[in-house]
């Protein structure tokens, strides 16, 4: 008879079970709901499948489904039953597996096919997972030697996995994991059986270089999602349609914001409504800064290769940069605007009455990404970031700190964002003493738990010259995106040798902290476009107010409001197209113009309009001046317009 073991559980309780007891009993032990909804188990920590024996005294855990660990074993499962349904489909010998991990909200899998897949091969191959799983095969884990694993996967004529056990450590641990006919190399955990699959879709299928390495095979990948409920795969799927409704680049074209251009590949070309955009937000920040003792400066857009060198970026960045020679000397376009900041600072005296100096920029740098990472305004080779360094002495950092803090989010507020705050720490290509590092990242800590900030720890993820706090706004849709940033830097001072003048004339270093809010311009756009599925803010928006006429007979009067709306700084247009009303009210409606006026020969009589409002519809007619007013006041109250 096996012996007894003492088991704790996550709340502090200790349940005693004879040795070798199966993590599935424990929680079967529990209650009956929780073995229905468990997906794997923890060991000390460990995670595991549910049919791990558990061997001596120790704590374990039940991971349910809807748990975050949980969700990616179910979706890793997914990932399998996938994998089994194209081998029955499309034969067992033809279907060459590469790998299947899990990914943000879903799953891929890598496969070599004898053939491309297409939309109706994917409706197939999802009908077949259905079948796998209600046939609820178990699934079961066995771990194998090096040569058990190269002799199995050599008769099932696997050449992939061959190559990824030849690159396993020779101390590594093997396993397999089978259900029903099916055999895949596999870490796992996954769920004890197919029918616990319960809600899935598969989305697309594209090329991917084996091992993501150009100079290998292009294989097929098959991205799909899961979910352990059908209601919740039902809302994933209507958030995937609605962020394709809401698509920067389709709704760029449509309104007609921005464009990109074979000729100069990930670099956007700016229209004049996407201008209009740009400006406004450039404005936004330009009248806050003044209000916070910023100065908006100017540096070159390509310096001398040394002093890339001498801040750093070199040794860190060189792989990002573009490089040009010039009279026989190297020089690269700036991919950050930190170095000539340091050396607008170092040209002249500083006191340390002078300090705090704030210098901003809406700087154009340029960083070479490739070509299939390219991604919209997301994703581009140059963009306009919106700097500032902050010159400080050490006693101001936190007061500092605070400030921008509370820049960033009086400025989120402006378009509704919420927001979460991470604190990144050292990186292992960091520059700089651990002692400095250490004074660093402790200031940033101090900072936002004196003001009761949350935080997530994202550790050795800070730059090279030293830790951040980053914002990551959240959108209508829930979408993270990471824009602020804050960047505590005690190494580029010391490199450019930095020094202001203390009370006794002494020479001392300043601090730098690094930061930005809305990050990259040009991707905050994007990202506000989807944001407001290009309904933008009365504020923001390219087009104010459309003027409608009823008829051809009321073109001079439209024509007459819309220049008393210019002259009062609204941007305005006229629909002049020989059309019948309700279609220009459609089409103005669809261009997503926040008021429509509509103007015939009584609102002429009157000297008003008809005022109909986006989300609001008809406001009846308003007198002119009113209707300025109106407009001019939301419009200095920076409304969300949401």
């Amino acid at each position: 008879m096996n012996k007894e073991i003492q088991v704790k559980l996550p709340d502090g309780s200790v349940r005693a079970f004879e040795q070798g007891v199966r993590l599935e009993s424990i929680a079967e032990s529990i209650s009956s709901s929780l073995v229905k909804n468990a997906a794997a188990g923890k060991i000390d920590g460990i995670l595991v499948d549910l049919s791990t024996p558990v061997e001596q005294d120790g704590s374990i855990e039940i991971v349910t489904v809807d748990s975050p660990e949980g969700i990616e074993v179910y979706r890793h499962s997914t990932a399998h039953l996938l994998a089994q349904a194209v081998k029955r489909l499309f034969g067992a010998s033809s279907v060459k597996l590469g790998i299947g991990p899990v990914i943000e909200d879903g799953f891929y899998y890598d496969m070599d096919l004898p053939s491309p897949l297409t939309s109706d091969d994917l409706s197939r191959i999802e009908r077949e997972m259905k079948r796998i799983a209600e046939e609820d095969l178990p699934i079961r884990r066995k771990a194998v030697s090096r040569k058990e694993a190269l002799d199995l996967f050599a008769q099932l004529q696997e050449p992939l996995k061959l190559e990824l056990i030849r690159d396993l450590p020779e101390d590594a641990e093997i396993s397999i994991y089978e259900q029903g006919e099916f055999v895949d190399l596999c870490r796992g955990p996954h769920l004890p059986s197919t029918g616990k699959i319960k809600a899935f879709k598969l989305l697309s299928v594209a090329g991917a270089y084996w091992r993501g390495n150009s100079d290998n095979k292009m294989l097929q990948r098959i991205y799909g999602t899961a979910f352990p409920k059908k209601s919740e795969l039902d809302e994933h799927l209507h958030m995937l349609e609605e962020a394709k409704k809401r698509d920067h680049r389709k709704l760029g074209k449509e309104q007609g914001l921005f464009l990109f251009s074979e000729e100069a590949p990930g670099m956007p070309f700016y229209l004049p409504k996407g201008m209009i955009i740009r400006n406004e937000l450039e404005k936004l920040e330009r009248e806050l800064h003044n209000t916070r003792g910023y100065e908006e400066v100017r540096t070159p857009l390509m310096m001398n290769k040394r002093m890339w060198e001498e801040s750093g970026h070199w040794d860190h960045y060189k792989d990002n940069m573009y490089f040009t020679q010039v009279d026989e000397t190297e020089y690269a376009l700036k991919p950050m605007n930190c170095p000539g900041h340091m050396l607008i600072f170092k040209s002249g005296l500083r006191s340390y009455r002078e300090l705090p100096i704030r210098l901003a920029e809406f700087g154009q740098v340029h960083r070479h990404e490739y070509s299939g990472a390219l991604s919209g305004m997301m994703r581009v080779r140059t963009f306009c970031q919106d700097d500032a360094h902050l010159f400080v002495r050490p006693d101001q950092i936190e007061e500092e700190i605070a400030g921008v803090i509370d820049l960033i989010d009086h400025m989120y507020a402006i378009f509704g964002f919420s927001y979460r705050i991470e604190l990144s720490t050292r990186p292992e290509d960091s520059m700089g003493s651990d002692e400095l590092w250490e004074q660093a990242e402790q200031s940033l800590r101090s900072v936002l738990e004196r003001r009761g900030i949350e935080y997530r720890l994202n550790e050795g993820d800070g730059a090279f010259y030293g830790p951040k706090i980053d914002f990551h706004i959240l959108d209508a849709l829930k979408r993270s995106w990471q824009c602020g940033t804050i960047q505590l830097d005690f190494q580029m001072p010391e490199k450019f040798g930095l020094s202001y003048v203390g009370e006794y004339n002494q020479k001392h270093r300043p601090v730098v902290i690094h930061r930005a809010v809305y990050g990259s311009i040009d991707r905050f756009i994007g990202i506000l476009t989807e944001h407001y599925s290009g309904a933008f803010p009365l504020w923001l928006a390219p087009v104010q107010a459309k003027v409608v006429p009823v008829s051809e007979h009321d073109l001079d009067y439209a024509y007459q409001v819309k220049q008393s709306l210019a002259k009062a700084g609204i941007r305005v247009e006229v629909s002049a197209k020989n059309e019948k009303l309700g279609y220009k009210i459609r089409e103005a409606e669809l261009e997503k113009v926040p008021y429509v006026l509509v103007v015939g020969k009584s609102e002429q009589e009157a000297g008003a309009a008809a005022v109909r409002k986006r989300g609001e519809g008809d406001l009846g007619k308003q007198q002119l001046p009113d209707i300025i007013e109106r407009l001019n006041r939301e419009i200095r109250d920076k409304h969300t317009g949401k």
